[in-house]
Parts: C-alpha cells; structure tokens; sequence
C-alpha cells in the first residue's frame, strides 16, 4: 500500500502537458498592492504561480509552481478544497531553468484543501521527472498551519516556524475517492490516480520549530529523516494502513511524544513494497529530549515480538 502512496501520486496528478499549466487564462500575475493575488485553475487546466508577489496570495481550485521560481513575500493560502502544487524540477514553460516556491510568511491550508510542497529523486519524485534525478526544495520562512486538510506531504524542503496539522484527512481509509461525486478539486486530484488514496508525508525536510500532527483519520502518515528544532508530537491519528504512523530516522532537538494513534512504527519493511508488516528494518531517531507515550521503546521488528529493547 505505501509503495503506491508515497511515490505515484506527485507523478500521475499534475504531469500534464506543459502548455497546459502556463495558459495566459489561468497563470496568476504577481500582485502590486496590498491586496492578495488569487490564483485560480482546475485540475484540468491548473492555475500556475511564477515571479514575485507582494502581496498575500490565495489559491482557488488548483495551482502549481512549474515556470519559474515564484516567491510570495506575504502569506500563502490554499482555500478549503484547493490545491498548491510546488513538486516540479524545472521551467516546463521554457524548457530550460528550474521551479521553486518561496514563501516569506506563512502557509495556511484550509479545510478539505491539500498542499503538495517539495519533491526529490526515489521518495517523491518530481512531476516532471523522467530519470528519477531531479529535485525542487520549497522553503517556507514563517509556520505551516494545516486545519481540516485532506493532506499535506512536503518533501526536500525548509520550515522555518513550526507545522501544525490539525484534524481532516479522507478518514480512516485507503479508498481511491470518486471524481464523479465529488466537485472539490483536492479529492478530484486524487481521484485521478489509480490505486491511490490522500495521505500525509514530512520527508528529508528542516524545521525551525516544532511539528505537530493530531486527530487526523486518513490512509498513511509518515515523518522520515527530518531535523526538527523543537519537539515533534503525534495524538489521536488513526489510520487505515497498519504499516503507519512511520517517524523513522528523524533528527529532534527536544521530546518525541506520541499518545492514542492506531500504531507508530521506528521502522520500515525490510524490503519495499512486501507484503505484509514484517520482517522490518529499525530506523531508530535522535531525540534530544525525552521519549514519550508510544514512542518510548523500539517498535516491534518481527511479528509477535515486544518493543524495545532501544529507544524509538
């Protein structure tokens, strides 16, 4: 089930033809007053986000970043049931040069809305990648604030606040959504993908602050190998794929709590994409501080077997 999750969606939602995305109708021009600049698109014909804004700047419907850098010096908004896509490695409109996202303020993701913010070679490939070499890393100065999201996945970038996921999610299952009953352009991104199902991912990502992650219900949540200067704590998360939550390899300068989730794993299948649970590879973190709660003691690395006896 991850196998699918973690790597075919970036691909197959938004690796539409190039023309598509840089559509005078549906580009977003770069704000010069205070108000904010919305960016509209479908998932059809995405709005796309390039140059710099001086003004806050509000996605409705779906838009990606993939002509250009683009840098919002004020706060970007991803409206409830929208999607901001910055997961393209270079300038589909030219050919030539790379994309970005830059945000000098903060990120705030609405209900039911998705964020996908990042992409590198093998966890997350890019959506324009043919090679599985490239790479795009986002980087976003203030926090992430994410409230009744259907997902957020970031991958190969840099938080300088602190991530905050609150609530949302599909619910506790990994059902393709239909398209067809749905007139949300998140689901709708998701539902064009076979055998996938929304989820949410922190990987090889820097975070400044803290992250928290608490009463989601959705397929598969994930935090690999990211360095966090605060604490990392994960509560009430229920998940339908057993093989979740995955906090493995993580960097954390304080405590590490994790309290009423349906699992949590410090390890990964021995060999990606086998069937079943076990046998498993520890991926033990660093923490500064204290293990807390489910995260205390090594998770299980064969079938009936106890935890620990490592630390998490």
């Amino acid at each position: 089930m991850k196998a699918a999750l973690r790597v075919v969606p970036v691909i197959a939602v938004l690796a539409l033809p190039a023309a598509v995305f840089t559509s005078p109708a549906s580009a977003a021009e770069p704000g010069h007053d205070s108000d904010a600049t919305v960016c509209t698109g479908s998932v059809a014909a995405p709005g796309v986000l390039s140059g710099t804004y001086d003004s806050n700047v509000v996605v409705k419907g779906v838009c990606v970043v993939n002509a250009g850098p683009a840098e919002i010096e004020g706060n970007l908004t991803v409206s409830p049931g929208s999607v901001a896509g910055s997961i393209f490695a270079m300038d589909d409109r030219t050919g030539t040069g790379s994309s970005s996202l830059s945000v000098d303020g903060n990120v705030n993701v609405q209900d039911g809305a998705t964020l996908l913010m990042g992409c590198e070679p093998n966890e997350s490939p890019c959506a324009d990648d043919q090679t599985n070499t490239l790479s795009s890393h986002s980087k976003v100065e203030g926090s992430i604030y994410a409230s009744n999201a259907l997902a957020v996945n970031i991958h190969a970038s840099s938080v300088g606040g602190t991530i905050y996921q609150g609530g949302g999610g599909q619910g506790s299952s990994c059902a393709t959504p239909s398209a067809s009953t749905s007139n949300t352009p998140s689901v709708q991104v998701w539902a064009t993908l076979e055998n996938s199902a929304p989820y949410s991912d922190y990987e090889d990502t820097t975070v400044g602050g803290g992250l928290y992650v608490w009463d989601l219900n959705t397929c598969w949540l994930g935090l690999a190998r990211d360095t966090v200067g605060a604490s990392v704590a994960v509560r009430d998360v229920q998940l339908a794929d057993p093989d979740g939550v995955e906090i493995v390899t993580n960097t954390i300068a304080d405590n590490l709590a994790c309290t009423d989730n349906s699992a949590v794993w410090d390890s990964a299948e021995a060999s990606f994409g086998q069937m079943g649970l076990y046998p498993r590879t520890p991926k033990p973190n660093t923490v500064g501080g204290e293990r807390k709660g489910q995260c205390e003691l090594a998770s299980p690395s064969t079938m009936g077997g106890k935890l620990g006896p490592g630390p998490f």
